[in-house]
């Protein structure tokens, strides 16, 4: 390996977005959670699947191959959503779980962890700190 002896100008990306390959015939529309199916493609999470962040905006890929156009998600940060099961503050510190693109819950049989409970407001609305499972220390 070779030492630097001057200046490197390098690349660098906004730590907490990234851009990723949608699957085939499908659209992920913007605040959806996204998953990772076993082809390492992206789509609309689905309960099991590795949670990759929240869409940014929406990626139409209705029409195009596995790979085709990519979605830009954020992988990690807190976002305000209805969480089924809470009811209190006494809930702040819970693991959030989603069972689709949409559908955020403290139930985790079979689910997929997105995130814990930071702040309860009022009813089921709460700020969950979310992490994708690629940006997990653990």
């Amino acid at each position: 390996m070779t030492i630097l002896a001057d200046n490197k100008v390098r690349a660098y990306e906004t730590g907490d977005f990234n851009d990723l390959p949608v699957i085939a015939a499908d659209i992920i529309y913007e605040g959806a959670a996204v998953g990772e199916n076993a082809a390492g493609y992206f789509r609309p999470l689905v309960a099991g699947d590795n949670f990759s962040g929240m869409a940014v905006k929406k990626a139409d890929n209705s029409a195009g191959a596995a790979g085709a156009i990519n979605i830009k998600v954020r992988q990690k940060g807190r976002i305000t959503i209805d969480v089924t099961g809470v009811s209190a503050v006494t809930d702040e510190g819970s693991t959030v779980y989603a069972s689709d693109d949409n559908t955020f819950t403290l139930t985790s049989s079979g689910n997929s962890a997105i995130g814990k409970i930071i702040r309860w407001i009022s009813g089921t609305k709460c700020v969950v700190a979310f992490e994708a499972v690629s940006r997990r220390s653990i």
